[in-house]
């Protein structure tokens, strides 16, 4: 220091001294250094050094974890315990004097997409707690506390580490460094809703509506409940009004929370900032913060409420009905029963064409009003139903696929049905049964409800949430729809004269009849094989192979055969379903384009994130078992044209698969009041809410969403 002052060299010196004097208090050792737990680092750390008799201060469990593995949030989702700290016995600090931790904003932690969400914490985590001095406290204070936890990767472990804090009595000293980590922590932590909040459950699915300012269709939104109302895994639409925002939950079962449902409302900005907001939601009407929604096809209409709205969702079911008798689904079905209504016609007994009419509309209302009553059962033991489930059934799937092909040897001639059989209703449409006629309206409705063409998406859809009557009202007018043409024909001579005479070219017809039924049971194994996998298309096959040996069987004559052909007839349809029932693993997606097509799995979180990034987004909601799906996919959507506009547009095609069962895929159709697929949804650059498109697409439609050239 050559050539300073004695003032100055004195300055300088006491300067350094005081600054060694802080540094060396502010990084004195009031913690032990941390304990490996096994996979996480742990400790416990305080924002002062030294402490005063009877203040309180902040301290915090400070936990590093090893990559890929995470601990939980206080409430830990569907799976997981929270961290806790257990007093040991020999502290110098009571026990009563730990408070509660400061729980920053978790995150999801899928476990298994669609099934399982967790919420807590990767990487490090910081809990703070307020730690009460004792008012008699002198010298040095010890905690000692037990550390317990679970953490998981992909399995998951319970771990423990014992920790302590060391703290000196005397005139307060701030430890600088451990002081920031945890307020940083706790400036994490949700702060209080500033505006209202309120829990519509007067509807599936739950409404949680709130009003404040600053929530805007570019900020994402997700609830964490405290408790386990709510099914943890389901998407959360958000729809945006002038006064605040809605969220669509999806409740974890049937029954309805007595008090408030409680929780932090987190948001995202578009920049990726979160904040969290601790709020109570009572019980109440929504602010309305979806105003200006359509009516039906929009998506959220409530339409069933009212009488009038009833009636009106009941005729959109009505004409949606009657379009089911062009479904490819449907179609061989309805060949079988032309069939016999030619036949009926030709006998010149009016009251025999009636009667056909009658019994085949009574077989679809049946039919219509046990659907109906299983989609209640349903929506009451999950909270959850949608049009077409039971195709997601594996042994339903396989024994319809062996009626499919038992229905085209009968048209082929291979075998006829006795008076025995036709009183059990398995005839179809034999000249004079009218079992027969009621099981074609039967298999009509069983085969023909899950196709979803036009005008049904929508009026299904908006009476989900209603009433079990308001629900049956609906489904019978669909079935009288679909039975309307041949009940008409069975009526009016006048109609009755348009068919033609029988003859020869009856017997030929009917075995051309054959062939889509062998086809229809050839698609049905490949929902099977979506489902199930191969081993259960392969029983099936066996199944049907089955049913021609006990044909054969039966064919030759003596009680020993018949006995034996309706043994193996028996096991034939049994086995293969009792196969299918317990299919394994299934890989892969079912309904996935070919490889040429660039699309990704739909979910929420993706959707959410492809509208920050301003991308257009298109939705297909689809199934395996889905003909009007697997329709529109050859018609428009696997299309050069169209594939080739979306490349240009850079337009993201999502596709939802729900040929098996998807709470987050139905919690969006309920959502979206849509009773099942195809649902298409198209959401133009920068949009949070989408347009919902109809059930049946063209070229012209999807590329026209484009907009010019």
């Amino acid at each position: 220091m050559v050539g300073c002052p004695d003032e100055s060299l004195l300055m300088i010196r006491l300067l350094a001294s005081l600054f060694m004097t802080v540094l060396l208090g502010a990084l004195a050792p009031a913690a032990a250094a941390p304990v490996d737990g096994g996979h996480a680092r742990v400790e416990l750390i305080a924002e002062r050094s030294a402490v005063m008799p009877g203040e309180t201060i902040m301290a915090a469990l400070k936990m590093e974890m090893e990559p890929g593995w995470h601990v939980y949030w206080r409430n830990a989702g569907d799976a997981g315990l929270p961290p806790q700290l257990i007093h040991r016995d020999t502290s110098t600090i009571p026990g009563g004097a730990i408070g509660s931790f400061i729980w920053p904003i978790p995150d999801l932690l899928p476990v298994v997409e669609g099934e399982i969400m967790d919420y807590g914490y990767s990487d490090q985590v910081i809990l703070a707690f307020p730690l009460m001095i004792p008012a008699d406290a002198s010298g040095q204070l010890r905690l000692d506390v037990l550390a317990d936890y679970l953490i998981c990767e992909d399995i998951c472990i319970p771990e423990s580490a014992e920790v302590s804090l060391t703290l000196d009595v005397g005139e307060p000293v701030p430890n600088p460094l451990h002081g920031t980590m945890i307020s940083d922590w706790i400036a994490r932590a949700p702060t209080a809703f500033a505006g209202e909040a309120r829990l519509d459950t007067s509807a599936m699915p739950w409404k949680l509506s709130l009003r404040a300012p600053g929530l805007t269709r570019d900020a994402a939104l997700r609830f964490f409940p405290f408790a386990h109302d709510i099914s943890h895994p389901a998407g959360q639409p958000a729809s945006f009004g002038a006064d605040g925002a809605t969220l669509s939950l999806t409740p974890a079962g049937p029954d309805i929370p007595n008090g408030p449902l409680e929780g932090v409302l987190v948001i995202e900005q578009p920049g990726g900032t979160r904040a969290g907001y601790e709020l109570s939601a009572a019980h109440g009407a929504a602010f309305g913060n979806t105003a200006g929604l359509a009516a039906i096809g929009s998506g959220r209409s409530g339409a069933g409420g009212s009488a009038a709205g009833l009636l009106t969702l009941a005729f959109f079911a009505l004409i949606g009905g009657l379009i089911l008798n062009l479904m490819p689904c449907v179609l061989p079905v309805l060949s079988i029963k032309a069939m016999g209504m030619v036949s009926a016609a030709a006998s010149g007994h009016a009251s025999e064409l009636r009667s056909h009419g009658l019994w085949y509309t009574g077989g679809v209302l049946v039919s219509f009003a046990v659907l109906a009553g299983a989609i209640i059962a349903v929506r009451a033991a999950t909270g959850s139903a949608t049009l077409g489930f039971q195709l997601q059934n594996a042994p339903t799937v396989a024994i319809l696929a062996l009626i499919m092909f038992a229905i085209g040897l009968w048209l082929m001639g291979l075998f006829e049905l006795g008076t025995s059989i036709q009183n059990t209703g398995s005839t179809l449409a034999s000249r004079q049964g009218a079992a027969g006629a009621f099981f074609t309206g039967v298999l009509a409705a069983v085969v023909g409800a899950p196709c979803l063409g036009p005008f049904l998406g929508a009026a299904l859809g908006a009476v989900m949430g209603q009433s079990a009557a308001a629900i049956l009202v609906v489904f019978l007018a669909m079935g009288l729809g679909l039975a309307l043409p041949f009940l008409l024909l069975s009526f009016m001579p006048g109609l009755q004269r348009l068919l033609p005479k029988p003859g020869k070219w009856m017997e030929t017809l009917k075995q051309f009849f054959a062939f889509p039924m062998f086809l229809t049971a050839a698609w049905l194994l490949s929902v099977l094989g979506a489902l199930a996998g191969h081993g259960a298309v392969a029983w099936t096959v066996a199944g049907a192979t089955a049913i021609v040996f006990a044909i054969w069987l039966a064919r030759r004559g003596g009680n020993w055969a018949r006995v034996a052909a309706a043994a193996v007839l028996a096991a034939s349809f049994a086995y293969p379903a009792v196969r299918a029932a317990a299919p394994g693993a299934i890989e892969g997606t079912p309904t996935a384009y070919a490889a040429r097509f660039e699309t990704e799995a739909w979910s929420p979180e993706r959707v959410a994130e492809l509208n920050r990034e301003g991308r257009p987004v298109f939705v297909d909601f689809t199934a395996t078992w889905c003909a009007t799906c697997q329709l529109n996919k050859l018609t428009t959507l696997k299309t050069d044209a169209v594939q080739q506009a979306f490349a240009d547009a850079n337009v993201a095609f999502l596709v939802a698969d729900f040929t098996r069962k998807d709470p987050v895929i139905a919690a969006e159709l309920k959502y979206r009041e849509r009773a099942g697929v195809p649902m298409y949804l198209w959401y133009p650059a920068g949009a949070s809410e989408p347009d919902i498109l109809p059930e049946i697409l063209s070229k012209d439609l999807v590329i026209g969403l484009l907009g010019p050239g």
